[in-house]
Order: structure tokens, then C-alpha cells, then sequence
């Protein structure tokens, strides 16, 4: 079944690698933002899986269903990155926030804290945090998924720090810039990034709520980037 056959020789693939596509729909939706639809991915994945079926070699070497594993997270991944992901509004929101806290890292010679920078963008707390929120929407993807910027927003904006990681000559920078982040905030990407915990699980971890693991996630990316910005 793993050479062009027809439309049956399809619905069996279908059928018999629904449930893996699932799953890899599953464990991908834990951690991203809840507007991220189930189906959504899972729809994208059946699209990998039959590209997977067209693309297959029995001669490489690799097992079919390690091929089309590959493939379905590869083709969900691409789905979310095509998104518009965030209004206009709010990705000039963000990068307020970038040069915010880059003004700050400058003048003060230390991270500033969540109230130094709610007073120096002139908004209430409460209001930051929103934003905070807000941004992160579009900033929570695994390192390795991460190859190119995905959340710019015309071909004007920064490369995401995480990205960055991916890219040699950055490496250092990123890695200095995140030993600087506060320690919970620093504590918050271990677990995401590397440990692969979701959002639930790290609040649980630092105890928080999910909504604050957001709002603590996009305020160590907007550090990120003012360092790295910062070195150039």
C-alpha cells in the first residue's frame, strides 16, 4: 500500500493512521493557545500523511510510518506557521514592549521589572499584562519548529530569539541573553523549551496560573530580543 493505488489503497492509509495523526494533533495543541482548533491540525496532518503516501521510497531505508510521522508534524507545523497570528495592533504593541524594555535594560543596568515597564510605556499593569497575553499568542512553538521568524509582521520584524537559537553565529548571544533573564523567567523557558512541559504543567511547577505562564513567557521573549538587540 505505500506506492500510488487509487482511491482505495488512500482511505485505507487514512484510516489506519488517523489515530496516529491525532495524537501528534494532540501533543502539539497542549502547547500552543487555546484558539489553536484540534481539527485544525489534525486536518493539516491527513494532508502530510498523503503527501507522505505520494513521497514515500520503500528504498531509503526509513519505515513508512516513520516517514509519514515526520511528515504530519512537519505539515502541521507549516499550517501554523501561514497563520496571522496576531492584529496589527497588537504586533505594534509588542514591539513598543521590545523597545521598552531595551530603554530600560540600558538606563537601569538590570531586567526591569513588570511595574518599570507598565510606568514607562504609560499603561496600568493590569493593561500589560493583558498584552503580554496577547503577543505570546504567537510566540509558542518547540526551538526545532522554530526555523524562520513565522510571527513577523510584513518582513519588518525581528527574527523571534528562539529562532535564533537555530542559527550558528547567534548562539552565544542567545545563550547569554537568556543566563541574564530573571530566574523564574529563565526557569519558565527551561521547562517549555527544553523539558517540553505545557503550559498547565510549568504553572504547576512555578504556581501560577496558565494565564500568567503566558504573560511571563512573552515578557522573557521581549528580553530576548532587547538583548540580542543590544549586540548588534
Amino acid at each position: 500500500m505505500y506506492t500510488a493505488q487509487g482511491k482505495m489503497s488512500q482511505g485505507i492509509l487514512l484510516e489506519q493512521y488517523y489515530p496516529m495523526v491525532r495524537r501528534q494533533a494532540l501533543a502539539l495543541q497542549v502547547r500552543l493557545p487555546a484558539s489553536i482548533e484540534l481539527d485544525d491540525l489534525i486536518q493539516a496532518g491527513m494532508v502530510g500523511l498523503l503527501d507522505a503516501f505520494g513521497r514515500f521510497d520503500a528504498g531509503a531505508g526509513a519505515s513508512f510510518t516513520t516517514f509519514a510521522s515526520q511528515r504530519v508534524r512537519g505539515a502541521m507545523i507549516d499550517e501554523l506557521r501561514t497563520r496571522d497570528w496576531l492584529p496589527r495592533s497588537v504586533r505594534r504593541g509588542g514591539r513598543a514592549v521590545d523597545a521598552c524594555v531595551h530603554r530600560l535594560e540600558q538606563r537601569l543596568g538590570r531586567p526591569p521589572e513588570e511595574r518599570e515597564i507598565a510606568a514607562e510605556l504609560g499603561i496600568s499593569l493590569r493593561d500589560y499584562q493583558q498584552l503580554l497575553n496577547d503577543t505570546n499568542n504567537g510566540q509558542l512553538l518547540p526551538y526545532e519548529e522554530l526555523g524562520e521568524e513565522p510571527f513577523s509582521d510584513d518582513g519588518q520584524g525581528q527574527a523571534s530569539p528562539v529562532a535564533a537559537l537555530l542559527e550558528g553565529e547567534q548562539r552565544q548571544r542567545l545563550m547569554a541573553a537568556i543566563e541574564a533573564l530573571p530566574e523564574r523567567e529563565k526557569l519558565l523557558m527551561a521547562l517549555y523549551y527544553q523539558e517540553e512541559l505545557n503550559l498547565k504543567e510549568i504553572g504547576a511547577v512555578l504556581g501560577v496560573s496558565e494565564s500568567r505562564v503566558c504573560q511571563l513567557h512573552s515578557q522573557a521573549v521581549s528580553r530576548l530580543r532587547a538583548r540580542l538587540l543590544d549586540g548588534e
